[in-house]
């Protein structure tokens, strides 16, 4: 078929997975196993790689009954309850929370200690918002929308904090929409700068081919908005897990195709994809 294909160099972990994968993969040399607490990255083929090296993957009712063990904490972060939960069984927490993340953790801690009324910009039940929610003993709102809001009854002033991989864009539609309704916001931008910039880039990237393959596993809430972005740039593109996604129909004689993903995207699965591809 003659494609010419380009993996983007900017794609693939941001510094807080391959943080925390340096570190699960120093501990399983080191040991033969270890315990993290929910999925290390939100992609099945890294995770796999992992669990056949000796990752064992919990959850916090499976960590309730663990004790004396060495568990990774992941570079989402965990709420207070977890680390009391260890030092009472005895665990061992090997914490590769993402430095943007624990930033973002003290900074609604200080908030909720001078008894702010706190908003968080983030997705429902995502492990790191579950961790910021742990930060003001449950008490913090979160929404997923603008639309979740009754904006007639919400304070007359809140603060605004969000979820480190969400639009920005977003974020300052929502400042302006809460502060056109005559609501005064204290609004705190904690995107990560290495996700959001990602936005940018990939809209110039998108552009630049005939067709587009972004790699993500399919929990990954940033996988989804860049998958997004990408679609917008460019209509033909297209969303798969693995190379047994990929489609021989989706490509026409001598396609000029671009190879992108999110930030839990490996560079070795997107390695894959390119090789699949030039075997057509």
């Amino acid at each position: 078929m003659n494609l010419s294909v380009n993996i983007d160099n900017n794609s693939g972990f941001c510094f807080g997975v391959v943080y925390a994968i340096e570190m699960a993969e120093d501990m399983l040399e080191e040991q033969g196993y270890l315990y993290c607490l929910g999925d290390i990255v939100h992609n099945d083929e890294e995770v796999r790689r992992l669990e056949a090296k000796g990752l064992r993957i919990i959850d916090r009712e499976q960590l309730k009954d663990l004790n004396n063990e060495k568990v990774l904490i992941r570079a989402h972060g965990e709420p207070p309850s977890t680390y009391k939960l260890a030092i009472e069984n005895n665990l061992t927490l090997v914490d590769a929370s993402c430095p943007v993340v624990l930033k973002l953790q003290n900074r609604i801690k200080n908030s909720f200690d001078k008894e702010e009324k706190i908003y968080i910009y983030g997705k429902h039940g995502h492990a790191e918002v579950e961790g910021l929610l742990g930060q003001t003993n449950q008490e913090a709102v979160v929404f997923q929308n603008i639309e979740e809001l009754d904006l007639a009854t919400l304070p007359k002033q809140l603060t605004l904090y969000s979820q480190t991989t969400k639009s920005t864009d977003k974020f300052y539609e929502i400042k302006k929409i809460l502060t056109d309704n005559g609501i005064s916001v204290n609004a705190n931008d904690t995107i990560c700068r290495q996700v959001s910039n990602r936005d940018k880039e990939l809209r110039s990237f998108a552009q630049q081919y005939d067709k587009i393959i972004f790699v993500s596993g399919t929990k990954s809430s940033n996988g989804k908005v860049l998958y997004n972005v990408c679609k917008e740039q460019n209509p033909n593109s297209y969303f798969i897990s693995n190379t047994n996604e990929l489609d021989k129909g989706w490509f026409s004689q001598d396609d000029r195709v671009g190879i992108c993903g999110a930030t839990s995207t490996p560079m070795w699965l997107m390695e894959e994809v390119k090789d699949t591809l030039l075997a057509y």
